[in-house]
């Protein structure tokens, strides 16, 4: 009886009181971030071997690409060896991978400059880009998509349906071609491109990207207002909302300060999702456009077999990707009661 009643109280052991449980027990979100996070990192480095592998599987040679077809057996070896096109392939990869945990992205081939030189001021012009873009996109597609939630089956719902799945359909070329056509050469109210010089005005560099943000803004305006519509309506059928109708509430106040914050979740995620989606995607914009940005940047370093420019340039458009999905994954999740409730 007494062996029993002191192993009863003896203290619990150290490994039970540590551990994961106890902690997932005291912080469950803290926990899943750091989780999430760590997967993000993860894929991150599983990207940066694919991008490493893809360039090594393409035709050609960077060196041969430099000195042309002309150049000699000891020239082109002699390049190889000053750009370290000799080593191995994982050798290169540990020193890409090492130089890149210092903060250093390479030198770029054909320039012999530092990519962070001339990578950093494009990326720039590439999230101003973006940003422009989500500044115009998300509040009137957020407005759109709950006026339709609250006149559901209206007309104006209806034809905002359409359009939304019409532009979700076309491809970023065909209304970059179409943008331009109609307000540069049939009306004639703007440039149908704008070269940008260093030290050119913010309100020069703006009108510039008029028809570029014009562009982006179809391209992603009909996922926001589906998405804010689907998630309205479906807070909008809650037994709670019938409730608030039947204590006298407003329609716009139940809309805009009871459905809406409970909506922010999805929302938030495909918001997020589609941010990603503009400042990864705004190559074929760049291209259509002539703008001197991170994605052109990329396309004419893939033709010039740049790699180090290559790689970093597909680098930093995957780890801006990884982390707005992140951010995404965790507004969905915390921003949504029921699941959060479940952490």
């Amino acid at each position: 009886m007494s062996q029993t009643g002191s192993a009863n109280s003896a203290p619990a052991s150290p490994a039970r009181r540590g551990g994961l449980r106890p902690l997932a027990r005291r912080w469950p979100k803290t926990l899943y971030v750091t989780r999430r996070l760590g997967a993000s990192l993860l894929l991150l480095w599983l990207v940066s071997l694919l991008i490493f592998l893809g360039l090594e599987l393409l035709p050609g040679d960077a060196a041969q690409a430099m000195l042309g077809k002309a150049a000699t057996e000891t020239n082109l070896a002699a390049l190889r060896a000053e750009l370290g096109l000799d080593q191995p392939m994982w050798s290169r990869y540990a020193a890409w991978i090492g130089n890149l945990l210092q903060g250093d992205l390479g030198t770029s081939f054909s320039n012999r400059r530092p990519v962070a030189d001339t990578v950093l001021p494009r990326l720039s012009l590439s999230l101003l880009l973006a940003c422009c873009a989500a500044l115009v996109t998300l509040p009137l597609a957020i407005t759109a998509g709950a006026w339709a939630a609250r006149h559901n089956g209206s007309r104006f719902d209806r034809s905002l349906r359409l359009i939304a799945r019409c532009t979700i359909s076309a491809p970023e070329f065909f209304t970059g071609y179409a943008v331009i056509f109609i307000f540069a050469l049939w009306l004639g109210w703007l440039p149908s491109s704008v070269p940008l010089r260093p030290g050119m005005a913010l309100s020069a560099q703006l009108q510039a990207m008029i028809l570029p943000v014009l562009v982006l803004f179809l391209a992603v305006a009909g996922h926001v207002v589906i998405t804010t519509r689907s998630a309205l309506l479906d807070i909008l059928s809650q037994p709670w909302i019938e409730m608030a109708r039947l204590k006298g509430l407003s329609e716009a106040r139940i809309l805009w300060q009871h459905a809406l914050p409970n909506a922010i979740g999805p929302i938030a995620n495909v918001a997020l999702l589609n941010l990603a989606y503009m400042i990864t995607g705004v190559m074929v914009v760049e291209t259509i456009f002539a703008l001197p940005g991170l994605g052109q940047y990329l396309v004419d370093s893939v033709a010039k077999r740049d790699m180090p420019v290559v790689q970093a340039c597909s680098l930093i458009f995957a780890a801006v990707y990884i982390l707005l999905n992140l951010g995404a994954d965790l507004a969905a999740t915390l921003g949504t009661p029921r699941i959060r409730s479940r952490l």
